[in-house]
């Protein structure tokens, strides 16, 4: 088979050469890339390195189940969940005016050439603009602006997850409305319908399930930020976290990352149910 293969060119694969080409420029890029980054996963195999792995991940074993500790996880969750929820619905409500403004798909100066097109397109420049500032600097960096101004607690916590996110949501939501059939919204905006009504009677119906998945996907990362915001003093299970390990207690420290997973769990259930209830 091997001697007809080489015999016969229309046996060969004719895209053998592309991946070939596209695999040795991978490895040229990356190569140098992690020898910056300082990746030398052999490191984990050195003399004495299995031993002191081993005995960390033991250390995480059994969870800790006191009541006193299980009182302030509970409390430590909830203090998530409220800091990722209040943060999502303000970033909303920063995301869903940008979006619209930025949306060509709801541009009525794209019609034609009226009155007011140049100053408009320079406004959704600048609305652009302030969406790459807000999701350009990370939540940890406002994180850490906020706990400087208001202090230690979750205030700080919702108001960086708030300008990052809002950020984030406002161009996704840009891009989710204008990749699909826009042929109807521009239908509605020609006949002389408003903006509101070209949403929601020509772009909402086929971008509605896509939009509620990353919604939900987006507050799952709300969830995960604000742990990590925890670690530099904006409550939670991250500050929790953060006690734990620096009094070495692998057990607590279990019990805070089973109870993450249930949370990344529970957005998945979520985000199931509301695509049943969009479909």
């Amino acid at each position: 088979m091997s001697r007809l293969s080489r015999a016969d060119p229309a046996l060969r694969d004719p895209q053998a050469r592309a991946r070939a080409t596209a695999l040795l420029l991978a490895v040229v890029v990356l190569w140098p890339l992690a020898v910056l980054a300082e990746f030398r996963p052999w490191a984990l195999f050195g003399a004495g390195q299995g031993q002191v792995m081993a005995g960390f991940l033991l250390s995480f074993w059994p969870p800790e189940r006191s009541p006193a500790f299980l009182g302030l996880l509970l409390q430590a969750t909830l203090e998530t969940l409220a800091i990722a929820t209040a943060g999502m619905a303000l970033a909303a409500l920063i995301a869903v005016p940008l979006s619209l403004a930025t949306t060509q798909a709801l541009s009525i100066s794209r019609l034609g050439p009226g009155r007011g097109r140049a100053w408009r397109e320079g406004l959704r420049f600048v609305l652009r603009l302030v969406q790459t500032v807000l999701r350009g600097v990370p939540e940890l960096v406002w994180a850490l602006v906020f706990v400087r101004a208001l202090g230690l607690g979750p205030a700080a916590g919702v108001l960086a997850l708030a300008l990052t996110y809002g950020g984030m949501l406002a161009k996704v939501y840009a891009e989710i409305l204008e990749s699909g059939d826009t042929r109807p919204a521009r239908s509605l905006l020609e006949a002389g319908s408003g903006r509101l009504a070209a949403l929601g009677y020509g772009l909402l119906p086929g971008a509605a399930q896509e939009l509620a998945s990353y919604t939900v996907y987006r507050w799952e990362c709300a969830v995960r930020a604000s742990v990590v915001m925890g670690f530099v003093g904006a409550g939670g299970l991250g500050q929790l976290m953060d006690q734990s390990m620096k009094m070495l207690s692998g057990g607590e420290a279990s019990s805070i990352l089973l109870m993450f997973l249930a949370l990344v769990l529970l957005a998945d259930a979520l985000s199931a149910a509301l695509r049943r209830v969009l479909a």
